[in-house]
């Protein structure tokens, strides 16, 4: 079967540097820190007291009033990053068009719902059972979010949500980019969401002795590759692609951004929360995915690293980086967003999607904050803390997930 050919016609983000595809962008290119102090977790009960948040979100752009109170906040996240996604991509003035059952969504989450789970839990301690709101499971359900936003726009083709951890967003757009060539789509909405800055997932991932501590200086907390890091930083938010079928998007007069040639997938099989030492997981992801698009190591100018800041994982991708491209990991290019962002869980893997797509159109690397003194084996071009301008004509974007999941996304110029 020949593939069908899969562009980038949309954008959108809710990240902790903006609430914007822009502003997010512009802050990320200046080295700006999401992190902050958290005042709800600064007790002596709970190690970690920082993340990285949204800050002055608004869920009614996107959902009207009588609808915010019966969707969880993630579901909101992605609701507003699919709407300017799609406001970007042109398709929404198209509408009476397009063929709606050749438009699906697929936007997932890494845990989805945990706030609200935690709150109905404790009012129906409290008040019992009756007290249980009749919007708590669909406000948790994962799949929620993909089904609203089709509801919204009255899409009538494939729509579901993927679980696959701190992968979930990347393999979103994985799969969505093979739905439609497969036939099953022109046209996917897809990304990730999540929020789950709340009692309990901060006291779970720091029992995994997962997150940073460093709470006297939130903005230097997130720190990848560098010698001191001493694990993530908690954030939140969502990042929305459009995929198209590229014919389609030529016949509407789309703008097109980038091409999604290539798709990778892989398991560690090794460890539930550790990656495999010896990189092989990671290194599968990234050679599927090279494979996928027909396209030579070589030819990668830039890598959107999933570097969360914790001590093995940094280490063993930078492993998988060399054993993927050899001499030319040297030669490219490899930053961590999340120095910025915090770790997004679910939705990093789409916000990072945007980055890789972003480079290629401004021909700008953004950089790794808070890199003062890379650790050991950590020697390549990690970008230190400012955007690097050069010649990006392919990007790499690496996700990696507890159960040992891992996913790659190869995006270049068309």
């Amino acid at each position: 079967m020949t593939k069908r050919r899969i562009v980038v016609t949309g954008l959108g983000l809710v990240t902790p540097l903006g609430l914007d595809v822009n502003t997010t962008w512009q802050a990320l290119l200046q080295g700006q820190s999401g992190v902050e102090l958290l005042p709800e977790f600064n007790h002596e009960a709970f190690s970690t007291k920082i993340g990285a948040v949204v800050k002055a979100f608004n869920p009614e752009v996107a959902i009207p009033p009588k609808d915010v109170k019966k969707l969880d906040i993630f579901i909101q996240y992605g609701a507003v990053a699919a709407k300017e996604a799609l406001t970007d991509s042109g398709l929404l003035v198209q509408a009476d068009k397009l063929d709606m059952a050749r438009i699906g969504v697929l936007i997932g989450s890494g845990i989805g719902g945990l706030p609200i789970i935690e709150k109905t839990v404790r009012n129906m301690a409290e008040n019992g059972p009756r007290r249980v709101s009749p919007f708590f499971i669909p406000s948790a359900i994962i799949n929620t979010l993909s089904g609203y936003v089709s509801m919204q726009y009255g899409f009538l083709g494939p729509n579901f949500g993927i679980v696959s951890a701190c992968a979930t967003g990347a393999h979103s757009i994985g799969q969505a980019m093979r739905m439609i060539q497969y036939g099953d789509a022109d046209v996917m909405v897809a990304g990730g969401a999540e929020m789950t800055m709340c009692p309990s997932a901060m006291a779970g991932f720091a029992a995994c002795r997962a997150l940073s501590q460093r709470n006297n200086e939130p903005t230097k907390a997130s720190r990848p590759w560098d010698k001191d890091r001493d694990g993530f930083v908690m954030g939140e938010g969502a990042g929305v692609i459009i995929l198209e079928e590229y014919e389609h998007a030529k016949a509407r007069g789309a703008k097109i951004y980038a091409e999604l040639s290539g798709f990778g997938m892989s398991s560690d099989a090794h460890h539930l929360t550790l990656p495999h030492p010896e990189a092989l997981g990671a290194t599968l992801a990234m050679q599927h995915a090279l494979k996928d698009a027909n396209l030579a190591p070589e030819k990668i100018n830039y890598i959107n690293a999933h570097a969360t800041s914790t001590p093995a994982g940094d280490a063993v991708e930078v492993l998988a980086i060399k054993n993927t491209f050899r001499e030319h990991a040297y030669q490219l290019s490899v930053s961590s967003t999340k120095s910025m962002t915090g770790h997004l869980l679910g939705a990093a893997g789409a916000i990072e999607a945007v980055f890789s797509v972003l480079a290629l159109r401004d021909q700008i690397m953004p950089p790794t904050i808070n890199l003062d003194q890379p650790g050991d084996d950590c020697d390549l071009d990690f970008v230190p803390h400012q955007a690097k301008e050069g010649i990006v004509n392919a990007t790499l974007s690496n996700s990696f997930g507890f159960g040992g999941t891992n996913g790659a996304l190869v995006f270049q110029k068309i």
